[in-house]
């Protein structure tokens, strides 16, 4: 019985994706730049909410429909890329991503105003846009990449748990191309067990070459961005090296060839490196807040 429910807590911490915990966590506390809000339970609330129970929304509904993929991917079964679930445990999975939420929801509510419900219904909207069976966008290129618009409810969050001003379009848009270029990522390590499970990605109808390419334009795109309305230089440095580096990865050192599943850890592990390092850094420049 030990033994099965340690299992079980296993699969649900895994289902949450805590390898992205910490790039949820440097969303939330973009708009807060500057600010001293650590005292705050408002503060602590939202920051747990968007580790734990905004990943078991997010990915343990996307776990439950990726089932035939999953069962194929080596990269699954892991605390950095997910959790490989029984049918069992997918079975029982819906009932226990709605009573984690429903908690949060009120406690949130309750602190901050009824508002705070749009942005438990948005990131709910937007998980269903993308696993809804039969016509989610998750098999609908390049709708799913589009759909990582949702993780600026994230920012919503933050500006109205803690009463912080709204972040700038800028710095809204350069989030959502983040989100993007990022699940762009995934689907190029997803790459080979989601063509033996027969699903339709952006990277498996272009190939893996064009989606990294893909990933740089649109870093490209960022760093303009933030240097252009915000005056983020060191930022926009960041992802105009970030774009030189997929640019010699798509047409110089790996090519066309998938990432061994070592290579694929070091990559997780080395960006939640770059989020741990960098959120203090963003933080105390506040550089994303206002346009310049």
């Amino acid at each position: 019985m030990a033994t099965l429910l340690r299992s079980d807590q296993a699969f649900l911490l895994q289902a949450s994706r805590p390898g992205l915990w910490l790039t949820a966590i440097a969303f939330y506390m973009l708009p807060l730049g500057q600010r001293d809000e650590f005292h705050s339970v408002a503060f602590w609330l939202g920051a747990e909410y968007v580790s734990f129970p905004m990943g078991l929304l997010l990915y343990g509904w996307n776990d439950i429909v990726d089932y035939d993929a999953d069962r194929l991917n080596p990269r699954k079964g892991t605390f950095l890329f997910g959790a490989r679930g029984t049918p069992e445990q997918l079975g029982q999975l819906p009932l226990r991503i709605a009573l984690v939420q429903l908690p949060f929801a009120v406690a949130c509510s309750a602190l901050a105003g009824p508002k705070l419900l749009v942005c438990f219904a948005g990131m709910i909207a937007a998980a269903a846009l993308y696993n809804w069976p039969r016509y989610g966008f998750k098999t609908r290129p390049p709708l799913e990449i589009l759909n990582q618009a949702g993780y600026l409810f994230v920012f919503l969050l933050s500006s109205w748990l803690n009463d912080v001003p709204l972040l700038p379009w800028p710095t809204m848009l350069f989030g959502a191309l983040f989100a993007m270029h990022s699940h762009v990522f995934g689907e190029v390590m997803d790459l080979e067990p989601d063509r033996a499970a027969g699903r339709h990605t952006t990277a498996t109808v272009i190939g893996r070459v064009p989606a990294k390419l893909l990933m740089a334009v649109l870093m490209l795109v960022e760093a303009g961005l933030v240097l252009r309305f915000l005056g983020a230089r060191a930022l926009a440095a960041f992802l105009l090296l970030s774009a030189a580096w997929f640019t010699l990865d798509a047409t110089v050192i790996w090519r066309s060839r998938p990432y061994s599943n070592r290579e694929m850890r070091f990559f997780m592990l080395a960006w939640n490196a770059v989020a741990l390092i960098s959120m203090p850094w963003i933080w105390s420049q506040g550089s994303l807040l206002r346009m310049k």
